[in-house]
């Protein structure tokens, strides 16, 4: 019976089972089959899952993403980023990329991110003359830079999964998605001048234009610098931090912009409570399936393997990003990311790879898989809800997936990329 969790899932794959039921389904013959165990420690895993404080952080960054797109906040920062960049050729393909950049810094949800812009800014962009397939690639793809820069929801369930402090790793995730927001703005311009997509206006807006707009987005922009403060000095924690985003987007949203419609109130609360129940779900089910993973030492077979196959930690970080890429195309990135990361962890850990730097390498894996062919999650979300056909959406976003994976290379082997914010932060990684 060893196996037979393992093989049940991959059946489950096959088969299309929500992730979450398959990895609960496929332990329950293994745990009443054992005479030491019983199908109640299914229950309790699921229900001792669901206790941790750090988890609550989610539901209070998924909720505060909701409360922004429906209180004005999201308006503003495209005003923003219009106005830095609205200018350049492809104007509006940059803003796209801009705003995802810092919708990350406050929402940490691509999806959320992919949803807004689908219904402000993809309908601008095609009144302008760009592409419909065009895009829909750059929301998609500028959608996994949302969940890279803190506080992203990616980088959060990782910390709980494999227990390394959450404001680290949040801290991790700056140089990562900046990277690949001047990447993908380099793409949407050398696209934008082939294509011959024109800029919004001809000249940069004056700089008491910008000042002007800039402070009009100084509630929306402070928010990241709190979290960041706040995590470092003690003064709350992820959860808390979380909580106290929702509090602030829904007292900007009502009481400074005043464009909240308090009715809209329950309904975006019902959309939070069914994005969290999605994640947490899962995060239950990879818990039962982690215990049977331990009951069964296979992380520390699979360690033993993997070290006798090379005690390299660079060539071992290269398997790692092969093994998840490919994944990344056939499941749903979190899940892949939940179900992989207690068994590399420990592999990681013992060749030396600081678990900070190991993080942030399996939240870009995670992201780049929402957009990689054939059943990546923002692909389908994109194309949705956009009426536009995921074949178009393929051969666009080619360029977008090559950027990701030059920033994947860049932050895997060359750690302080990830790790130098950390250690000005904190003092050590």
């Amino acid at each position: 019976m060893t196996f037979v969790p393992v093989i049940l899932l991959a059946v489950f794959f096959m088969l299309g089972l929500p992730v979450a039921f398959a990895l609960i389904v496929g332990c329950i013959p293994y745990f009443m089959s054992d005479p030491m165990l019983s199908s109640q420690v299914i229950v309790q895993k699921l229900i001792t899952n669901t206790e941790s404080v750090s988890l609550m952080a989610i539901p209070f960054f998924v909720t505060a993403g909701s409360i922004m797109n429906e209180s004005g906040i999201t308006e503003k920062l495209l005003n923003l980023a219009d106005a830095l960049v609205g200018h350049l050729t492809g104007g509006l393909g940059h803003a796209n990329v801009l705003l995802s950049t810092m919708m990350g810094g406050i929402s940490g949800s691509g999806a959320a991110d992919i949803a807004m812009e689908c219904k402000v800014l993809v309908p601008e962009m095609e009144r302008h003359g760009y592409g419909k397939g065009f895009s829909a690639a750059v929301t998609a793809a500028s959608g996994c830079i949302t969940p890279i820069i803190p506080p992203g929801i990616g980088l959060v369930v990782y910390a709980c999964t494999v227990e390394v402090p959450v404001g680290k790793l949040l801290m991790s995730g700056y140089i990562p998605g900046l990277l690949m927001c001047a990447g993908m703005m380099l793409v949407v311009h050398i696209i934008s001048k082939k294509r011959g997509y024109r800029a919004v206006r001809e000249h940069m807006l004056p700089g008491r234009q910008i000042l002007r707009m800039a402070g009009e987005s100084l509630w929306a922009l402070f928010l990241p610098f709190v979290l960041i403060m706040g995590l470092r000095f003690g003064v709350f924690t992820a959860t808390e931090g979380g909580a106290l985003m929702a509090l602030y987007s829904l007292f900007v949203g009502k009481f400074i912009y005043k464009k909240l419609d308090m009715k809209k109130l329950p309904k975006i609360m019902l959309d939070s409570a069914l994005s969290t129940a999605t994640v947490m779900l899962i995060m239950c089910g990879a818990k039962v399936f982690s215990y049977y993973l331990s009951w069964e030492r296979i992380p520390h077979m699979m360690t033993e393997a993997m070290v006798h196959m090379t005690s390299n930690k660079y060539a071992f970080l290269f398997l790692t990003n092969l093994l998840l890429l490919a994944m990344g195309m056939f499941m749903d990135a979190m899940p892949c990311m939940i179900v992989i990361a207690p068994l590399l962890g420990p592999v990681a850990q013992q060749l030396g790879v600081n678990m900070i730097h190991f993080g942030i390498i399996m939240c870009l894996n995670s992201a780049i898989g929402a957009i990689t062919p054939p059943f990546g999650n923002y692909i389908f979300q994109t194309a949705g809800i956009l009426k536009c056909k995921t074949q178009l959406l393929y051969k666009e976003l080619l360029p977008f997936v090559f950027v990701c994976l030059v920033v994947l290379a860049l932050v895997t082997y060359l750690p302080w990329l990830s790790t130098s914010i950390p250690y000005l932060v904190y003092g050590s990684v």
